[in-house]
C-alpha cells in the first residue's frame, strides 16, 4: 500500500511543545494529553532543565508551556529567557492562581495564560489559538 505522501518531506510536521512542569503527575498527564492530540512534547521539570532542552532543540520549539511557579526560577522568567533567544516563540503560562492572568497575559508579547486546573478541551483550544497567531514561528526560527 502506497503512502499518501510522495516524499518524507511532504509529511505534515508535528508541532513541538516544550512542557515545563515541576509536578511529575501533572507533567505526565499533560504530556499524554498533548501527545494524544498529535503534538510532540519535550518535557522539563524546571526552568534550568527547560533551557537545556530548548538549547538542544536548536530553536525548534513551537510553544513553551510552563507552570508559573517553578523551583529556582519562575515560568515568567523562563519565558523572558526564551524570548531573548527567540522572540517569535509563544509562551503559555499556567497557574492555579486566578489573579495571575492579568499579570501574565500579553498577546502582543506572545505571552498567554491558562488557569489550572484546565481541561483537555480548554488546553487544546488555547494552543490552537496561540498557534493560529504564530503558524510559522518554528520555521522562521530555524531559517538562519
Amino acid at each position: 500500500m502506497a503512502l499518501p505522501y510522495a516524499h518524507s518531506n511532504d509529511l505534515p510536521r508535528r508541532r513541538r511543545i516544550l512542557l515545563v512542569e515541576d509536578e511529575p503527575f501533572v507533567r505526565e498527564a499533560t504530556s499524554l494529553m498533548l501527545e494524544r492530540a498529535g503534538f510532540e512534547v519535550l518535557p522539563a521539570e524546571d526552568a534550568r532543565d527547560a533551557m537545556k532542552v530548548y538549547e538542544r532543540s536548536k530553536n525548534g520549539i513551537d510553544v513553551v508551556m510552563t507552570d508559573m511557579i517553578l523551583p529556582g526560577r519562575s515560568g515568567e522568567e523562563l519565558g523572558e529567557d526564551v524570548r531573548r533567544r527567540s522572540p517569535e516563540v509563544p509562551v503559555l503560562v499556567t497557574s492555579g492562581y486566578s489573579d495571575a492572568e492579568s499579570e501574565v497575559e500579553a498577546p502582543a508579547q506572545r505571552t498567554y495564560f491558562l488557569a489550572k486546573p484546565y481541561s483537555r478541551v480548554a488546553l487544546l483550544d488555547k494552543l490552537e489559538k496561540i498557534l493560529a497567531a504564530a503558524p510559522l514561528a518554528r520555521a522562521a526560527s530555524q531559517a538562519g
